[in-house]
């Protein structure tokens, strides 16, 4: 049996929302794995199947570009050491400007080292090396997407920033015309569908014919695995189960959530009514959801150490 460390307790229990406990013998019970130690508690009815809503996160800002004409967004995540830091102008205007670059690089890589479109004499990485020098605190850029509608179609990427620099989102609208994807109807839709995935922190597609079978499968095993079922007859369990797995698959789902600004609608339905105002169908081409530091596991210093180690230095 492998060991159950007290790190690999803590691990799941950020990811589940578990107690200690449930988490310890969910561990044991599955040899260590954290993925099998979920599935386990899930189908206990021990932790739920949404993402994590509390993980251990990094400081810095999210932020977007988006060009004028809406035909290129950019979606970045910068990180630094401390919340002071990340509310410094200077720091904000850098991530401004990273945001801005990163619309003609393919990777971070590429990024660090294109010429910094504000000093051509340096490069993205040693104008990041000379903030971290001013600031004091180590810079990284993290992560970045960008998203441009494909050559010979229509439509316009749209951002939203909420929380201050916190979670951050890039959507892309497809239209069959030009003349739709100006349409002001069709430019409003694309802001409130970014409102809409950043309110949704468990929605990751855009409709329920996206999702992988695989995905669907594991869920069935997991509801009919679950000790609510057990003693229910073979033909009642099917359609329980079934019933389950069509609801949080919705859960899921882009096109199936209720509209933020007016919950009587769906966004499915939404987009219909758009739809119909200019004239042609309308698609969700993508969609992504930074939260600043998700999956990045901060060091826990005491401020007894902090303050040792300062004195230590000097």
């Amino acid at each position: 049996m492998a060991e159950i460390s007290a790190k690999l307790v803590q691990e799941l229990r950020q990811k589940t929302g578990a107690g200690m406990m449930d988490c310890k013998k969910a561990l044991i019970e599955n040899d260590g794995s954290i993925e099998a130690a979920i599935d386990w508690l899930r189908k206990k009815g021990i932790a739920k199947a949404d993402k994590a809503s509390s993980r251990i996160a990094a400081e810095g800002l999210v932020e977007t570009y988006i060009q004028p004409d809406g035909k290129v967004g950019v979606l970045i995540e910068v990180n630094c050491q401390t919340d002071f830091v990340a509310r410094n102008d200077a720091f904000k205007s850098l991530v401004k400007t990273l945001a801005q670059q990163a619309a003609t690089a393919d990777s971070v890589e590429s990024l660090l080292a294109q010429p910094y479109i504000e000093n051509s004499s340096l490069t993205v990485d040693e104008a990041i090396k000379q903030a971290t020098a001013t600031l004091g605190e180590n810079i990284q850029v993290r992560r970045f997407v960008s998203y441009a509608p494909a050559a010979g179609t229509s439509g316009i990427v749209d951002s939203y920033i909420h929380t201050g620099g916190r979670v951050g989102v890039l959507v892309e609208l497809g239209a069959k015309t030009e003349s739709a994807a100006s349409n002001e109807e069709f430019q409003s839709l694309a802001k409130n569908v970014a409102m809409q995935v950043a309110a949704c922190p468990n929605v990751e597609y855009v409709s329920v014919d996206q999702i992988p079978a695989e995905f669907v499968q594991k869920e069935k095993d997991i509801e009919m695995g679950k000790d609510d079922l057990g003693n229910k007859p073979e033909n009642i369990r099917e359609k329980i189960v079934q019933g389950r797995i069509e609801k949080r698959l919705k859960e899921i789902t882009l096109l199936d959530q209720p509209y933020i600004r007016d919950q009587s609608i769906s966004i499915e339905d939404l987009m219909k009514q758009v739809q119909s105002k200019v004239g042609e169908d309308i698609q969700v081409k993508g969609f992504v959801r930074y939260v600043l530091g998700e999956g990045i596991e901060k060091q826990e210093v005491s401020f007894a150490d902090e303050v040792a180690a300062q004195m230590g230095a000097k």
